[in-house]
């Protein structure tokens, strides 16, 4: 019962999400935009039964926030910490609604299957940090069920090294209701996204932790040391200081939030 009265929620939230897209995105600025998608993500996070928490370090203003990558949850979960622009698939802007839905929230796009994609994604994230925009993305790549950390890619921090913005990690995990590790919330392997939200739902309890780490800066840094860097916090803040043998991926899956 609880189920279904928790995905009825979420499927009115996202109606709300697409009118408040298409009707009072484009009468409002920036600023009021930002506080909608915070606002957003933090009830469609509450509605699913998750409770965030986070510790009180501040953020900076304007910054490249890296983190890993466990949920297609993990992009609200993280907007309604901070709101940001998310570097997603470029496949994810032919979706039915949430394409529409991305492309009307600051997401950008990134091509497969070339560097010259990357290198021009990197160009617009350098952009973006340069007008004092918040930019996010998993340099993992894709997502894995959360007991280990995949190598991080470093072609997108060149972004935050071209803007000398600062790289902010964050360690995410979920817990359940005994503040035990769960893998109710992964979206890897074959799972579909309607099961990944029952299973989501299904839970009594379930809490994403999100750790502010120490920021790092990127003026001058080389791309593949700070990625690194940045990789190597995380697993420390995780617990996983060393890499997980026969880690495999699992299909990229970020999308970008209402």
């Amino acid at each position: 019962m609880i189920v279904a009265f928790r995905l009825t929620r979420v499927g009115l939230h996202l109606g709300y999400g697409l009118a408040t897209a298409a009707l009072v995105y484009p009468l409002v600025g920036r600023p009021a935009q930002l506080k909608l998608k915070q606002r957003w993500s933090r009830q469609l996070v509450g509605m699913l039964g998750v409770r965030l928490q986070a510790d009180a370090a501040p953020l900076p203003a304007s910054a490249l926030l890296v983190a890993n990558h466990v949920s297609w949850l993990d992009i609200f979960v993280i907007n309604a910490l901070t709101p940001a622009a998310f570097v997603c698939k470029a496949d994810v802007r032919e979706w039915p609604l949430i394409g529409w839905l991305c492309e009307r929230t600051e997401t950008v796009f990134m091509p497969r299957g070339s560097r010259s994609a990357a290198r021009q994604t990197s160009e617009i994230v350098a952009a973006r940090l340069r007008q004092g925009w918040t930019v996010a993305l998993f340099p993992e790549g894709t997502t894995s069920d959360g007991s280990g950390l995949l190598p991080f890619h470093a072609a997108l921090l060149q972004g935050a090294i071209d803007a000398d913005c600062p790289v902010q990690p964050l360690a995410l995990r979920y817990l359940d209701g005994h503040g035990e590790p769960t893998a109710a919330p992964a979206y890897c392997g074959e799972t579909t996204l309607l099961q990944s939200l029952r299973l989501i739902a299904a839970q009594p309890r379930l809490e994403a932790r999100l750790d502010i780490l120490a920021p790092l800066d990127g003026r001058g840094a080389a791309r593949r040391a700070l990625a690194a860097h940045a990789e190597t916090k995380i697993r420390q803040a995780l617990g996983r200081p060393h890499p997980c043998v026969g880690e495999t991926a699992a299909p990229e899956v970020s999308l970008a939030a209402a």
